[in-house]
């Protein structure tokens, strides 16, 4: 019975190991990849956004919001 313990334990010490020894050698792989990107592919600088052009009075959005009223009027009149 004795024997049988100390078989289990050991085998669970053996497994905690490589468990560990895994996940150690996952992290440094992973900060290792990490720090390479950074390096020779760093991040593409942001572009700029364009200002809004404002239009005049009487242009083609109000054309088109008539346009959506009306069709919308008659949608729910029906």
């Amino acid at each position: 019975m004795e024997n049988l313990i100390s078989e289990g334990l050991s085998l669970m010490v053996y497994g905690m190991g490589f468990v560990f020894v895994f996940l150690t050698l996952l992290v440094v792989a992973t900060s290792l990849m990490s720090k390479l990107v950074t390096k020779y592919a760093p991040e593409p600088l942001p572009i700029p956004k364009a200002k809004p052009v404002v239009q005049a009075a009487g242009s083609k959005n109000d054309d088109i919001l008539a346009v959506i009223a009306a069709a919308v009027h008659h949608h729910r009149s029906k």
